[in-house]
Formats: structure tokens, C-alpha cells, sequence
């Protein structure tokens, strides 16, 4: 123990979604620390505990989309599609728990509304709804990414007759069969819940903000012995993705599409169209999609033709063809573009006729029709990276809360620790990886591990400086507006909340390059943090 002060734990996580559950596990199995985690839901799997909404699975391919550190449940646990379902991934997840007896650690149904630090002894107090506090020396943020929902403000909302949902919030009991519904956003969610809910509901008007790029899976079957020979690869798959840029397990291209001629690009977009995945046609087919406008319009213009070649009706092509840069998060999704050729589905462009209000019908639009519905459901996102870290009063140094220490923007070091919080770490905290999310956590939970064992080691305080904060933000600030993503408005940068300044909230030049940040960090004395002898306590 390094802190002479008593507290009741040694850290706490805050959080059982995979980083929460891996950070429990490393602190407790590694370092051998007292450690309580706390969750708000009533069941872990963080995302995938909240998002049951029909459609709802990842768009990692499922060899890649687990933990690495347990070789033991690789070997064990299988699939049998190219993508896994929310059920098999939160199953998945209980299953971890169980097996390394976690759950013994968690506190469900405990949302925790303060955390705040007493600088007299170095401790931090974390305090639930229900009023009841914690002390620990240590503690861990693993809020979720994608976790703050965001609800739009529309006149009337409380009037509607129907049942109301954000996808975040699927309650147990809503089923769309026979249902009129609508839905409003065609993001990652809401292109996933609108293939789905339009094989079930009677009819489906989608309320489109923005149209989207959007990339065929490729889901499906798993071949005969495809996951045996993924099983058999799995150190080096592990390797592979750690060394890759966004961590999804296939090979990133080489090649620029500006060096090769516009029929070898033709093929190879065809060819990617085919295989399908999102990251794979943006970062396997080229080079230079996510860095160059020219090489990244040859790639919409090709996903722009396949809409038109696609969808039956000339004026809903039209509405569903993009003419921003491709340079929002990839989507993929099997017969996305297809649902719009149905009967039962109909495009509303919110662009073109706004929503101007709700009424007991349904969704009235600016042309004055009101689109009379059942069911209205908001697949409108969250408020990205630090929307939960403002919805908790988080109180560090001089009474200075994190929602004021993020005024002008969001910061970090290394996605990590922010100034004026010692012994606090986030998992993918503010310019932390833009990659798949799994291998990223597991990083950045067995980096944070190593500056708590540091802590505990050396009888430290372990925090960053402000110096160093801001010399992190201008990295990441010069990585992304070397690539295209800045050209669009979109969640990546904070423009989907009103109000919101934009601002660099990801670290883009890839997993590889962060671990290699990461291991200098370490090899030199853990660079960048201010390690301060603990304070001793003083006899009354």
C-alpha cells in the first residue's frame, strides 16, 4: 500500500463494459490491488448491456472482436457468422466474467454521480445515486466512448401517441411487428436498425439527416473450418493487429489509388465491394483514401454510382447519394441501400423538408404532411468521448471539475490522464485511438495498469501536466487535419451536438504508432507524468 491514508478500496473502476471488465481483471489478477467496479446497468457488457435494438451487432469481423489476454477462451469460444450479434456479444462478455469470477468485484445497479478528489490525502470519493460513498487511491474511468445518449429537442416530443425510443435504450418490450415506425438518423445504429426493422415492421419511414456512404458487409455463414483456422493463428493475428493502423485484421493497403490507373482502381473497389466491411474498403483497398481528396472522391464516386445502381427509384437514389468527402466513420451493412426499393419503406430528407414537429400522429415535415406512426425511434447518437465525463461531477485540483477543465475542448494525455486529476485514468478517455475498439482498450488498460504498479511500487502520485496535455492535443490536432475526416461534420469531432464546438477528439495515426508512443512513455521513466512522493499522514 503507498497511500498511508486508509481508504476502502485500492481503485475503483467505474464501468463494466470490456474496458471496466479488463481493467478489474489486470488490477486484481496482476497487481493483486482491492478493486470495486461499478456499473449503472443491472448486467455487465457496457454497450452491448444498453444497445439491444433490432440489427444491433459490430462491424468488427468477429475473429477480432474479443479480448487477446485470455488464450484459453479463444481456443474455446466460437461463432458462425462473419459478424457477431449483440446477443453472442454481450453472452461473450458474462462469459469472461464468470470464468475469471469477476462479478464477486462488480456492484450493479450503481450509477455513480461524484468523483472527487480530497487532496489533503491524495484519496478520491466516489459517491452513488443512492447516496452511498467510496474512497480509494485509485480510480478508472470506463465510461464508454459511445455511451451519453443525445435525444434531439423537437417541439411537441410529449404530445406523440405512440412509444418513443432512442436505440440505446431498447426497453425489453417493444416489438415492431406489424408497426408503422420511424426512425430519425442513418449513422452506424440507425443503418443497422433500419436493414433489420424493415424485414418486421409494417412500414418504415426513414428520416434521413445526412445521407451516408455505405459499404456492403459481406455477412454471413462462417465457411467449414474458417474458425478453427482462425483458432490455430491467433499469436499472430494478435500480432498483426497490434501492428496494423486501425486494428481490424486484415492487411492495409500500400498502394495509392493516385499511382494506379482509374481502371486498377475500378477493380479493386469492386472487389472490396464484394468482399464488404467498412474500414476494409477505406484503409484495405488504398493507401491514401483517409489523406487525400482526390484518391478519397474516387472511392465516393464509386460507392455514389453503386447507389444509383442500386436503389430503383431515381429521386430516392438522389436523396441517398452523399456529396460530402467520404470521411466519417465506414459503415457497412448487408442490402442497406436495397431496404429502399421495398414497398413497406419510405425516405423522408430532413435536409430538404425539416422535421417541424411531433404530434399525437407522428412526425409532422415542413411540406406540411404528417407521417402518421406507431413507433418513433432516435438512432441519433450520443454525445461522443467526454459526454458522460460532463454528466458526472468529476472534481479534481482546486475544486476545478472536468466540465470546466474541457471548456474550450476535451484534452487528454495520451487519451488517458488529464490535468489536475492525480490517480485518475480514462479508457478511451478524449485523443485516445481512432481503431477497433477491443485491442485499443486492452492497450491503453494495460498501460494504465503500469502506471498504477508504478504508483504502488515507488510510493508515487502519478499524474500529467498541463505542458504536456497541450502538447498531445496539438499532435492529435496535426495528425487529423492531415487526413480528410475534418472535411465533414460528423460525431468524430463533436458537430452531431448542437452547440458543441468541434474539436480533435481522436488520435488517428493508428494503434501501432500509439503503442509505440506508449512504450517510449514507458521505457523513459513514464514521460509526460508527474510522479510525486505520497503524502504522509499526520498523527492528530
Amino acid at each position: 500500500m503507498t497511500n498511508p491514508h486508509s481508504t476502502d478500496y485500492d481503485a475503483i473502476v467505474v464501468g463494466a463494459g470490456f474496458a471496466g471488465i479488463y481493467q478489474l481483471y489486470t488490477l486484481r489478477e496482476q497487481l493483486g490491488l482491492s478493486v470495486r467496479l461499478f456499473e449503472k446497468g443491472s448486467g455487465v457488457g457496457g454497450t452491448w448491456y444498453w444497445n439491444k435494438y433490432p440489427g444491433a451487432m459490430s462491424d468488427t469481423e468477429s475473429p477480432f472482436y474479443r479480448y487477446s489476454f485470455d488464450k484459453e477462451l479463444l481456443q474455446e469460444w466460437s461463432w458462425s457468422r462473419k459478424y457477431i450479434d449483440q446477443p453472442d456479444i454481450l453472452a461473450y462478455i458474462e462469459e469472461v466474467v464468470k470464468r475469471h469470477d469477476l462479478l464477486k468485484d462488480i456492484e450493479l445497479d450503481t450509477e455513480i454521480r461524484s468523483i472527487v478528489l480530497d487532496e489533503s490525502t491524495d484519496t478520491w470519493t466516489v459517491t452513488t445515486a443512492a447516496g452511498e460513498s467510496y474512497t480509494a487511491r485509485y480510480v478508472v474511468t470506463a465510461l464508454g466512448l459511445l455511451a451519453a445518449v443525445n435525444v434531439p429537442d423537437i417541439p411537441g416530443m410529449d404530445s406523440f401517441r405512440g412509444r418513443t425510443v432512442h436505440t440505446a435504450e431498447w426497453p425489453d418490450d417493444l416489438a415492431l411487428e406489424g408497426k408503422r415506425v420511424g426512425v430519425v438518423g442513418t449513422g452506424s445504429t440507425g443503418t443497422q436498425f433500419i436493414v433489420a426493422s424493415s424485414k418486421i415492421a409494417d412500414h418504415l419511414t426513414v428520416f434521413q439527416r445526412n445521407p451516408q456512404y455505405c459499404v456492403p458487409s459481406g455477412n454471413g455463414p462462417v465457411e467449414p473450418g474458417e474458425v478453427e483456422g482462425y483458432k490455430s493463428r491467433y499469436d499472430e493475428i494478435w500480432k498483426q493487429v497490434r501492428g496494423s493502423q486501425v486494428a481490424f485484421g486484415f492487411e492495409e493497403s500500400t498502394i495509392a489509388a493516385s499511382e494506379v490507373t482509374p481502371e486498377e482502381r475500378e477493380r479493386v473497389f469492386e472487389e472490396a465491394w464484394q468482399r464488404g466491411n467498412g474500414f476494409y474498403f477505406m484503409f484495405g483497398t488504398f493507401n491514401d483514401l483517409a489523406v487525400d481528396l482526390e484518391s478519397n472522391e474516387a472511392a465516393a464516386d464509386f460507392i455514389r454510382r453503386k447507389i444509383a445502381q442500386v436503389v430503383d427509384d431515381p429521386e430516392t437514389a438522389r436523396k441517398l447519394t452523399p456529396t460530402q468527402a467520404y470521411a466519417k466513420r465506414p459503415l457497412c451493412n448487408h442490402n442497406y441501400y436495397e431496404v429502399y426499393n421495398q414497398e413497406n419503406v419510405e425516405l423522408v430528407s430532413i435536409l430538404e423538408n425539416p422535421i417541424v414537429e411531433i404530434v399525437p400522429e407522428g412526425v409532422k415535415t415542413a411540406d406540411g404532411i404528417v407521417h402518421e406512426l406507431d413507433v418513433l425511434v432516435f438512432a441519433t447518437g450520443f454525445d461522443a468521448v467526454d459526454g458522460n465525463y460532463r454528466r458526472i461531477d468529476l472534481v479534481g485540483r482546486d475544486g476545478i471539475t472536468a466540465d470546466q477543465h474541457w471548456e474550450e475542448a476535451p484534452t487528454s494525455y495520451l487519451g488517458i490522464a488529464t490535468t489536475g486529476f492525480p490517480n485518475l485514468f480514462m479508457v478511451l478517455g478524449p485523443n485516445g485511438p481512432f481503431t477497433n475498439l477491443v485491442p485499443s482498450i486492452e492497450v491503453q488498460v494495460e498501460f494504465i495498469t503500469k502506471l498504477i504498479d508504478t504508483g504502488e511500487k515507488r510510493h508515487v502520485i502519478v499524474e500529467t501536466t498541463q505542458d504536456v496535455e497541450d502538447g498531445w492535443s496539438v499532435i492529435c490536432s496535426d495528425i487529423a487535419n492531415g487526413t480528410v475526416f475534418p472535411k465533414t461534420d460528423s460525431w468524430i469531432f463533436g458537430a452531431n451536438i448542437p452547440g458543441k464546438k468541434s474539436s480533435v477528439l481522436f488520435y488517428m495515426a493508428g494503434i501501432r504508432s500509439y503503442g509505440e508512443v506508449l512504450a517510449d512513455v514507458a521505457a523513459n521513466d513514464m514521460k509526460g507524468f508527474r510522479l510525486t512522493p505520497v503524502k504522509q499522514a499526520v498523527d492528530a
